[in-house]
């Protein structure tokens, strides 16, 4: 049975009409896209345009001749870490009002240093394929039939040490957060039933309310609002609440100013009604 060889002289040839439109076009929103993971100032947006930029680099691998970097670069690196990471920053949440003072002296010399360094590859990078001549596949890829069975070549064959090595070294990262995650049971552990008598005999039989949402706000730490302005402590995690007294007594400032009061002012609610009900009373006599 007669096989047909890879084509790997042809590297040179002028590129395609449709490869040269879909570079230019995926080129510029994948540019446009890594700007915006720099300057978004929501964590949740950079995250979404990071995926952007995922997906943008996995169509240049297909088109390039690259499939399984295409797959691992959807599966592995868009779909399974950095949808993690965008789940993790919407389900904890960041505020608005989190600092963005400096807190470590330094740091932004010593980023702008790590950036130079990682620029200084990059750039010599883009030299050198400007200046040389594209080469397409190498004769060991196209011997083997494509990027897939030589990649899988390389690994069993070649590399087989440094993989195992590699995936010892994941399964201890694994069993080590497992052991730091681990605390020692107290008290013997309640079953279901035992829960669910706990909760009936308890003062708040019903779910409590859900942390509060807002427009500058979508953190777990921001109490709910009851109709009459006043917090709810009900819906604040008591851990939480331990640790940042502001939510203990009255609405947070920064929470105050985005719903209209001054952040120096708490609602006062009871005088309110005692008001109400007092012109109330006095209509009343009249």
């Amino acid at each position: 049975m007669n096989t047909v060889p890879l084509q790997t002289t042809a590297v040179s040839a002028a590129v395609g009409g449709g490869e040269a439109a879909t570079f230019y076009v995926l080129g510029t929103l994948v540019v446009l896209a890594a700007l915006g993971v720099v300057f978004s100032r929501k964590a949740v947006y950079s995250a979404l345009m990071m995926a952007v930029v995922m997906i943008g680099l996995a169509v240049f691998y297909g088109i390039n001749q690259a499939p399984f970097l295409m797959v691992v670069q959807i599966v592995v690196y868009t779909g399974a870490v950095l949808m993690l990471f965008l789940f993790v920053l919407m389900l904890v949440g960041v505020s608005s009002s989190d600092s963005l003072v400096e807190t470590i002296r330094g740091h932004r010399l010593l980023t702008a240093v790590i950036a130079l360094c990682f620029l200084v590859p990059l750039v010599s990078g883009l030299a050198a394929i400007t200046a040389g001549e594209p080469v397409g596949l190498s004769a060991g890829v196209a011997a083997a039939g494509g990027s897939i069975p030589w990649i899988a070549g390389e690994i069993i064959y070649r590399y087989v040490i440094a993989f195992e090595a590699t995936g010892a070294l994941l399964i201890t990262a694994v069993l080590g957060a497992l052991v730091l995650a681990h605390s020692a049971r107290t008290k013997k552990k309640r079953t279901q039933r035992q829960m669910s008598q706990d909760r009936i005999r308890g003062d708040h039989p019903t779910p409590l309310p859900g942390p509060g949402t807002y427009a500058r706000h979508n953190a777990i730490d921001m109490p709910a609002l009851l109709p009459d302005g006043s917090v709810s402590q009900l819906s604040i995690n008591p851990v939480l609440a331990a640790r940042n007294p502001e939510l203990q007594h009255g609405v947070p400032e920064d929470l105050s100013y985005s719903i209209g009061a001054a952040p120096d002012e708490k609602p006062d609610t009871a005088a309110s009604d005692n008001d109400g009900q007092r012109e109330d009373e006095g209509s009343w006599t009249r």
